[in-house]
């Protein structure tokens, strides 16, 4: 029989029996292993692997179709498997809006509401209470990357009342709960001539790490966007020129920052991200697999791409191998 394997340690018992009996309907057994390190040698007759393990691949010469269990797939493309032509990789976009919008949501009223500075006073058991707080009311958001990611996060901006929301993409197609999109090659133009009265206050960037990406937010960039803004990252570290970040952050020309994402991972600990001022730094968790909802989508989108894939349909979420997304 052709076998499924599913690699990861996030799985409920409800998960697995979905997998298993999809995977018997369309002809496979479904094996089921908890790391890398538990699979290693006995995955060699995988035809299709559900993981989030680029290297691990190497280990599957037979390998037809693999599933990233993360939106991203740059540690995919990386291992070279695909480099053959004969092996399908598609990806679990559209799992991780609730999770990682909420995230950005919540990151944007800390920095408003000038959380870290009060978690120093409060460290220290002081009792400072006039520090002017801000609110998403009445901002202008601006979100690089208009897919599922920053559709979930436009949503729940405009629903807090933001002011204005504007998005950029590759194609700068309009998009529900944005009130203009523009295209990604306009983005310096449009962050160069907003109006006094129309500056951005949050530039939230929820962009793949690609090529076209690397670099988005550069020094020059960064030197255009007005002191009163924040920058919030949960794509990827490679997207922001981090020294330039951390030189704006500690000079005041922009108000903060919180980055979930960063380079390189994990972070050093003597890496001058961790003290830059007003920065809020967290581990690569805004999407994660610790909300429950997350990992069924994941599973949902799987299950429902082993049917196409046995019957031959296109699989959602295909990834362009050249392209990288």
């Amino acid at each position: 029989m052709k076998k499924c394997y599913a690699i990861c340690d996030f799985l409920s018992d409800a998960n697995k029996q979905q997998m298993r009996s999809v995977a018997e309907e369309c002809g496979f057994e479904m094996g089921f292993f908890d790391s890398g390190i538990e699979a290693a040698g006995k995955i060699g007759d995988a035809e299709v692997v559900y993981c989030d393990e680029g290297e691990l691949l190497k280990e599957m010469p037979r390998l037809k179709w693999c599933h990233s269990v993360s939106a991203g797939v740059g540690h995919f493309l990386k291992s070279g498997v695909f480099d053959r032509g004969d092996v399908l990789l598609s990806n679990s976009s559209g799992a991780y809006g609730l999770a990682i919008s909420e995230h950005i949501i919540m990151v944007t009223l800390l920095l408003m509401r000038r959380m870290p500075e009060y978690f120093k006073v409060i460290e220290e058991r002081g009792w400072t209470r006039d520090l002017k707080i801000r609110s998403i009311k009445g901002s202008v958001i601006a979100i690089a990357g208009t897919g599922n990611l920053g559709q979930n996060a436009a949503k729940r901006f405009r629903a807090l009342g933001a002011g204005k929301v504007i998005g950029f993409s590759r194609s700068g197609k309009d998009r529900d709960f944005f009130d203009e999109v523009f295209r990604m090659d306009d983005f310096e133009s449009v962050l160069s001539s907003r109006a006094e009265d129309d500056q951005i206050d949050v530039l939230v960037l929820c962009v793949p790490g690609t090529s076209e990406s690397d670099g988005l937010l550069s020094a020059e960039r960064i030197a255009l966007l007005p002191e009163k803004a924040f920058v919030i990252n949960v794509g990827r570290g490679t997207v922001v020129d981090q020294e330039a970040l951390i030189e704006a952050l500690n000079e005041g020309r922009i108000a903060g920052a919180a980055l979930d994402v960063m380079y390189p991972e994990p972070l050093p600990s003597d890496h001058p991200l961790w003290t830059a001022k007003n920065c809020i730094i967290t581990p690569h968790i805004s999407g994660d697999m610790g909300l429950p909802e997350t990992i069924d989508i994941t599973v949902d989108i799987f299950c429902e791409n082993l049917r196409r894939y046995t019957e031959g349909r296109e699989l959602t979420n295909l990834i362009d191998i050249n392209a990288g997304y």
